[in-house]
């Protein structure tokens, strides 16, 4: 049963809480709200500010679960505070995976600083699970796909336009590597793990797949510089730098390039215009 009381004066206190450098917002010379404005966890949650706004006076429907999902990765909340807001709300709390989708807050302070920088935070799975918006200029929306497909790694046998990023020549690599890092998540988290489901799925329907699952490689890790093809400034080199969160397995990746190169300059580009979808 949901604890209205309860969940609106929780939602009111972790939002006075927060401040807007925090979550990425800045913070403008009039602010006198003490905190975050409700309308701006409602814009970081991916809902309407009416709806929240009736949450924290302790009326309106009883939210969904992934609802209080969306609002407790709004809310910059820890996963004990995440499992206190389900159970206020009246939901059993998600089954904690050492792979799940909740983004702790150290990271995600991270994450909203990069904001002149491709970056992504992914799973241990290439599930990728947020990204700056130089990131999606750069390769695409990544976080709307469903199901299996989440993962780069299935995308990358089951879907010819994943590769569309890299140019040929690196393809091999790739596909080795996605082979070699599935095969070391699938030792670390066994059988009737989501890893075995997604080796399991891809024997079925890639026969490239299954040439490399076969060849039992392990450890073959990404380049130091990874190559990107893009439709509007060509072929970008990056560097990519990883900062891991142990304790969910999730993996910040943060993309940079040497200044002075015409990689820096693309990136420049990107960052100033508007470019050609990927989509």
């Amino acid at each position: 049963m949901i604890d209205r009381a309860g969940l609106a004066d929780f939602l009111r206190r972790r939002r006075e809480a927060l401040q807007p450098e925090d979550v990425g917002l800045p913070r403008g010379a009039r602010r006198r709200t003490p905190g975050l404005r409700r309308e701006e966890v409602a814009a970081l949650a991916h809902m309407s500010s009416d709806f929240y706004s009736r949450l924290e006076r302790g009326r309106g429907p009883q939210p969904s679960e992934q609802m209080v999902a969306a609002i407790a990765q709004g809310l910059h909340l820890s996963l004990e505070e995440r499992d206190h807001l389900f159970r206020l709300a009246g939901h059993h709390p998600p089954v904690r995976e050492a792979a799940g989708d909740h983004v702790a807050p150290g990271m995600l302070r991270i994450f909203d600083r990069l904001t002149d920088t491709p970056a992504e935070i992914v799973t241990e799975l290439g599930e990728t699970l947020r990204q700056t918006p130089l990131s999606v200029a750069l390769v695409g929306d990544l976080t709307g796909y469903t199901g299996p497909a989440r993962s780069m790694g299935f995308r990358w046998f089951t879907d010819p336009t994943a590769r569309r990023l890299h140019p040929p020549e690196d393809h091999e690599h790739y596909s080795r590597m996605y082979a070699s890092g599935l095969r070391g998540v699938l030792a670390l988290r066994g059988p009737g793990s989501r890893a075995a489901h997604l080796s399991e799925l891809l024997l079925e329907r890639s026969e490239e797949f299954r040439h490399w699952w076969a060849a039992h490689e392990v450890g073959i890790r990404p380049r130091e510089v990874k190559r990107y093809v893009h439709p509007a400034v060509g072929l970008l080199e990056l560097s990519c730098q990883v900062v891991q969160d142990p304790f969910q397995s999730h993996h910040l990746l943060v993309f940079t390039a040497t200044p002075g190169t015409p990689s820096h300059e693309g990136l420049r580009l990107l960052a100033a215009a508007d470019t050609p979808s990927w989509a």
